[in-house]
């Protein structure tokens, strides 16, 4: 019997689906990403279902390792419990050697249950990308190293306490978690085969890598997206969020240009790194029997329709990069089909031929390396109790309904993929309106949304 294919799953932090130059961006420099979108399967369509917190992440990466849908999370993701079986546990029943490293946001038991060993490990949501407070793996699980930081030493004297048993000082994140994930490769020995986890801390700001990264941009041929607004024509519930106070009102054009420069820059970094693990399987014999899986854990507004974050249903924060490659998994090819990013645990499953858990809701995708088929009929998106949201036949319906607004936006994706011509009020629509509703209305029951007090919350403000 053959050994069971390697996998190496990369996961980037707010990298959004339009970033990558083999996929349409011809401002942004990707090239080790082109090569694996030509070697291997793109999922143009692939997203978040949103977020239950304004730390997107944290849900989305929970959705990632339990395989469950946004609703059906414990809290907002801070912890994936026992009984949820995570993606590395799976592995690990599988007879797979699994190693995490870079941020993990989701509690340290999890992450022991899912790595028998691991380096450099974060557990936070963003930091200063040169000085990452830093875990070696603890076979106990309790990573008990708590050490204070001023997380704000300009402004605040105040401290927050932060797991942490060293610092590389001057170590920009994504080369550490790229230089361990070569070392792991490099050093690998064993008979089984691995599962080599790399969560990196890119492109999420603070906006800072090495210089030679960002030289490869100047600002007059950074290009404004056709989105860009000064302001968001209407305040729905999000200008206290952190990330939309990275930028003052009204955004202005150099500063929005310089902030998609250096988002840019550290995706072009990121982008190195990426080829040097690759690179790495392919010195040691092993790309060929390694599945690669590359995604990013939500998206960003960098001044698209006035906002900076993610904290919204516009295409830019619910749309993700997801690239697949390796054994087995077609070549050059992309797939239009509706996925989620909950999706890649039992595919993965599949691909190897494991039994998926009986707590994983989400939908394997190989059905869909033909190319053609689609695993879902509409995707259905939230944000906290602010906003719900339906995408179907390439028609978005978004609802607003809180104490700041009550509103309703209706977008034809394939005629205004930016978002920036609001149907609802013309007549001719009314119809789809009704359809659209009648299937948000489904997936909000499906996804059991109402049982959770946040979708309890909008509801209530929706109905009344």
């Amino acid at each position: 019997m053959s050994k069971k294919p390697n996998i190496v799953f990369m996961l980037t932090d707010d990298q959004r689906f339009d970033t990558i130059g083999a996929l349409g961006n011809s401002q942004i420099k990707t090239p080790n990403i082109d090569k694996l979108v030509n070697n291997g399967f793109t999922f143009t369509q692939a997203h978040i279902p949103g977020g239950t917190c304004g730390a997107v992440c944290m849900p989305s990466r929970a959705m990632i390792h339990s395989g469950r849908f946004l609703f059906s999370l414990e809290g907002e993701g801070q912890n994936i419990p026992k009984e949820h079986v995570t993606l590395g546990e799976a592995l690990l029943n599988a007879g797979y050697k699994t190693y995490g490293i870079g941020k993990w946001h989701n509690g340290t038991e999890s992450f022991n249950r899912s790595f028998a060993d691991g380096d450099e490990i974060f557990f936070g949501g963003m930091w200063d990308h040169w000085n990452v407070p830093a875990n070696r793996y603890d076979i106990t699980g309790e990573y008990s190293d708590i050490v204070p930081f001023s997380s704000d030493f300009f402004h605040s004297k105040e401290t927050v306490e932060m797991r942490c048993d060293h610092i590389n000082l001057g170590s920009h994140s994504t080369t550490m978690f790229g230089d361990t994930a070569c070392r792991f490769i490099d050093d690998y020995t064993d008979d089984k085969p691995f599962f080599l986890y790399t969560a990196f801390m890119a492109p999420h700001d603070p906006r800072s890598m090495p210089k030679e990264f960002m030289d490869i941009y100047s600002l007059e041929d950074i290009e404004l997206p056709a989105n860009y607004k000064p302001n968001h024509e209407f305040n729905f519930g999000i200008r206290h969020v952190r990330d939309e106070n990275l930028e003052n009102y009204p955004r202005e054009k150099e500063k929005i240009k310089q902030h998609i420069l250096e988002y840019y820059a550290m995706i072009s970094h990121l982008d190195y790194q990426i080829g040097r693990i690759i690179d790495t399987l392919k010195k040691n014999d092993m790309y060929e029997n390694t599945i690669i899986v590359l995604a990013g854990d939500n998206g960003l507004a960098l001044g698209q329709h006035g906002l900076m974050g993610k904290q919204n249903n516009y295409e830019h924060s619910v749309r993700v990069p997801l690239i697949l490659a390796g054994p087995d998994i077609p070549k050059r090819i992309e797939s239009d089909s509706y996925v989620y990013l909950m999706d890649v645990y039992p595919t993965l499953m599949e691909l190897i031929g494991e039994k998926i858990p009986a707590t994983v809701e989400g939908k394997s995708l190989v059905q869909c390396f033909d190319g053609e088929s689609q695993v879902r009929s509409s995707l259905y998106f939230a944000y906290t109790d602010l906003m719900r949201s339906i995408k179907k036949d390439n028609y978005k319906l978004v609802e607003y309904a809180n104490d700041k607004v009550r509103r309703t936006q209706l977008f034809d994706l394939i005629n205004d993929p930016y978002e920036t011509n609001d149907l609802n009020d013309k007549e001719e629509y009314n119809q789809l309106i009704i359809e659209l509703k009648r299937e948000l209305y489904l997936q909000r029951d499906i996804s059991k949304d109402k049982s959770h007090p946040l979708g309890k919350k909008f509801w209530e403000y929706y109905n009344s």
